[in-house]
């Protein structure tokens, strides 16, 4: 197994407990994929047999819609995974999962993946905590609908990517993904319009600054105040 895959699996909270020797019995049940920016993995309601291990790259975890819109689930980077839903109880995939950057992944079959978990019980309260995690996030997308507005909904959501994929620059942080406003619309249940007039008024207060398809967020703050 190579260095950097070894070291990316314990970091993966599945495998963490594992030893070097486990983590390679690991490695040759996968096969190792690559996914150009933009491909789709699976879609709502493909059937599920694989699991996905982040090793590089970003994946978003998406509900499309019959009209064509989108709700963003999530957005998963290296040592995630994804995929499981299907695996454990059998039903089509809940949902879609597409590259939005070009991404290797360990895949693993539903038989493997079941072994696996009968071998190492600990991967399975793993599992659980993952699941009770993204249950938890449901949740709070359903109350942030329910009690938040737009522009409130749009600040919580680039605090959150600003945390998970920031990068410091000169007076600020920027968000290390291409994000246009229509994602920004489906990652908090708004129209592309009503997006684009918070982040005009975002930037006008200074908040943050557009630069293309990125976003550099110069006062957190501000973005908290306007959430609470």
């Amino acid at each position: 197994m190579a260095g950097a895959t070894l070291e990316m699996l314990r970091q993966v909270p599945l495998f963490a407990p594992l030893g070097a020797a486990r983590l390679a019995d690991v490695d040759a049940m996968a096969q190792r994929r690559r996914f150009r920016r933009g491909e789709v993995l699976f879609h709502r309601g493909d059937p599920g047999s694989m699991l996905y291990v982040l090793l590089g790259g970003r994946v978003r975890i998406y509900s499309p819609s019959e009209d064509g819109s989108e709700m963003v689930l999530a957005i998963l980077g290296p040592g995630e995974f994804f995929g499981e839903l299907s695996l454990l109880d059998g039903l089509p995939r809940s949902a879609s999962a597409q590259a939005i950057e070009e991404c290797d992944a360990l895949v693993i079959g539903r038989d493997e993946f079941h072994r696996f978990l009968r071998q190492h019980p600990g991967a399975s309260i793993a599992v659980l905590g993952v699941l009770s995690r993204r249950l938890r996030r449901t949740d709070e997308l359903l109350e942030d609908a329910a009690f938040l507005d737009v522009p409130g909904r749009l600040a919580k959501r680039l605090l959150e990517l600003m945390d998970s994929n920031g990068e410091p620059v000169d007076g600020g942080t920027l968000i290390r993904l291409r994000l246009t406003h229509a994602e920004l619309a489906a990652m908090v249940g708004a129209t592309r319009e009503s997006i684009t007039k918070a982040m005009k008024r975002f930037a006008r207060a200074g908040l943050l600054e557009a630069h293309g398809h990125f976003v550099v967020v110069r006062s957190p703050e501000g973005l908290r105040r306007r959430v609470s």
